[in-house]
């Protein structure tokens, strides 16, 4: 037993030391660290990982997957995949949760026959409706990883937990590291729980999600819009796994943002712009090419732009934010105060980005997924 476990700390830091020389800055060059956490599914999940692995001002860590959109095995071997395909496998691809802290298909079965449907259930969909907008693989069980029209990966997800690759980047980098979560927050909450210094050793997290149906909460709200305005507002990223949310919404990060989907929802795209972003036909671009989707709005982009360049944002605010844990129709709904003046439960104050300049979006998405 001794002997196993020291091949396994062997193996550990055998990796950890591939990690830090992976993609290492260009001598008197300082790049931003990030790890990016990502339930990549499909187009959609995986153009903005693309534009953060070609922005050379970034040094992306490491990818770490979580469920949401599809089952976390299938989106690791859709991101190993893409890495492949990109000429970009120095990047370490980390498997993490597959299934919420508390939350379960049953569970969620059991509310939409008490309080109505779900009109999206990520991987929990059964099938898909003819509202649907995307072409969509089957859905199936967690551990089935469908063939995919690339290809499969012939490379493999790093030998440690994505909790476990969060914390120990946490500890070799304290202060410098950036997480921008896509999807929900299953692996965040993991590290946080495990060691409670985890989020104050993060420089930023910037996650996504929530809309706020156009009303702007910069301004001061009367006794009567103060009823709509600060209402629980559902989110995938946040009702897949509620109690995750609620972790990470309480923990002490130096820096959280949430980019409002009022923010992305004008971003679409487009047929024409994947067309001007896949022009030039190098290793990125050749693969959205072969996987995009057009007509779908560039949530996750946004999210990536907004960090790229903070002057893309037009709109700002601040709110005090958690998530509702209790049964009912609101369990995992967004729950938003005005800034500093929550019930005192450890909710803290939350940078909002309510919008963007759409414009300078698409032109950083074509700019990054050309080159």
């Amino acid at each position: 037993m001794k002997r196993w476990i020291l091949a396994c700390a062997a193996l550990l830091l055998a990796f950890m030391t591939g990690v830090a020389g992976a993609g290492a800055a260009a001598p008197g060059a300082e790049r931003r660290k990030i790890i990016i956490d990502q339930d990549a599914f499909e187009g959609p999940g995986l153009q903005p990982i693309l534009m953060l692995l070609n922005d050379p001002s970034v040094e992306v860590l490491g990818i770490t997957i979580v469920s949401g959109d599809g089952w976390q095995p299938e989106e690791t071997a859709a991101t190993l995949r893409m890495l492949e395909l990109v000429k970009r496998t120095d990047i370490p691809v980390v498997a993490g949760a597959t299934f919420p802290l508390v939350n379960s298909k049953e569970r969620n079965k059991r509310r939409e026959a008490l309080y109505g449907a779900l009109p999206y259930k990520g991987a929990w969909m059964e099938s898909w409706p003819a509202y649907n907008t995307i072409a969509r693989r089957e859905p199936h069980a967690p551990d089935v990883i469908a063939p995919m029209a690339e290809g499969m990966p012939t490379t493999r997800p790093a030998p440690i937990s994505a909790a476990e690759f969060l914390l120990a980047m946490s500890r070799k980098y304290p202060g410098q590291v950036t997480i921008i979560a896509m999807g929900p927050l299953t692996n965040l909450a993991l590290a946080q729980r495990i060691d409670d210094g985890f989020a104050g050793r993060i420089r930023e997290l910037v996650t996504e999600g929530g809309n706020f149906v156009g009303r702007d909460l910069t301004k001061a709200q009367d006794e009567f819009a103060m009823q709509v305005a600060f209402n629980p507002r559902m989110s995938f990223n946040h009702f897949w796994d509620p109690e995750a949310a609620h972790i990470v919404f309480t923990s002490p990060w130096p820096k959280l943002t949430l980019v409002t989907g009022d923010a992305s929802d004008p971003a679409i795209g487009t047929a024409a712009l994947l067309a001007r972003a896949t022009a030039s036909d190098r290793p990125t671009a050749a693969y959205v090419k072969r996987i995009a989707q057009p007509n779908y709005p560039l949530w996750d982009e946004v999210q990536a732009a907004v960090w790229l360049d903070p002057k893309i944002v037009t709109a700002r605010g601040r709110l005090a934010m958690d998530v509702d844990l209790m049964p009912g129709a609101n369990y995992g709904a967004l729950l938003t105060w005005p800034a500093g003046k929550g019930p005192g439960l450890g909710e803290r104050d939350v940078d909002l980005v309510y919008a963007v300049d759409v414009p300078r979006v698409e032109a950083m998405f074509v700019d990054l997924i050309g080159r």
